[in-house]
């Protein structure tokens, strides 16, 4: 993550978010479990994807710093999204608990514009925020593809939906080229929101696994144009 740029404003820090974070997240996780007689494997990918979550928070936002709501909404967020991600292998086992499923991306997706809402409404944008954000974003979407895949409603292909945003990064450790800050994009933002569409229609009941693919299809082929036009972009400004 980048460095947090945070206003001058101190407070207790990020540890006492984190407590109510964990608590909200261990809630969730138990009434899912519980309903849906989950075992180890669930209640273990939920306590790693909130540790590695909670452990870089704790790690790039300094100490009594106030942590500020825009960041708060996030981690409300992120609380969610460890949730749907975790139960995302079990998809095929929900039945009709898919539409709750649904509406649970969909509260997530909605949450996704808050954090940045509070953030202009406060003054208080950071480069922490903002890629606590993206990388929030890119988790949930590799999640959404892996309950698609879990659902069969797709070939294994769906995962490079998830998995091209992190092969990105890989390649940008051996082409420095690629680190270069991109510009505002119209374009990379209706990818993406296309992108998350298609993901969290193809795991409702009601589509079928030929409009799935379909969809889903052409978001891999926008996403992939998005990601050569990205990579032109920084290729032209090397030197």
């Amino acid at each position: 993550m980048d460095s947090p740029l945070p206003s001058e404003s101190t407070g207790p820090g990020p540890v006492a978010d984190i407590l109510w974070a964990a608590a909200i997240t261990a809630v969730l996780v138990l009434i899912t479990g519980a309903k849906l007689g989950l075992g180890p494997v669930f209640y273990t990918a939920s306590i790693l994807l909130f540790s590695v979550m909670a452990g870089l928070v704790l790690g790039y936002w300094p100490a009594r710093t106030d942590f500020g709501w825009a960041n708060r909404a996030t981690l409300l967020r992120g609380c969610l999204v460890v949730v749907l991600i975790s139960l995302a292998p079990f998809a095929a086992h929900l039945g009709n608990g898919l539409w709750l499923y649904g509406i649970a991306c969909l509260v997530a997706l909605i949450l996704d514009g808050v954090d940045g809402a509070i953030a202009r409404r406060t003054d208080s944008q950071t480069a922490f925020g903002a890629r606590f954000d993206m990388e929030l974003d890119a988790v949930f979407i590799l999640g959404l593809c892996v309950a698609v895949l879990a659902l069969g409603k797709a070939g294994v292909w769906v995962l490079a939906l998830g998995l091209m945003r992190y092969g990105f990064v890989l390649a940008s450790l051996a082409l420095p080229f690629m680190n270069r800050p991109l510009p505002e994009s119209l374009r990379r933002k209706t990818v993406c929101v296309w992108q998350v569409v298609t993901l969290m229609i193809a795991v409702l009941p009601v589509a079928s696994t030929s409009f799935a693919s379909w969809t889903l299809a052409t978001a891999l082929i926008l996403l992939s144009y998005s990601f050569l036009a990205d990579l032109y972009w920084l290729y032209q400004r090397r030197n």
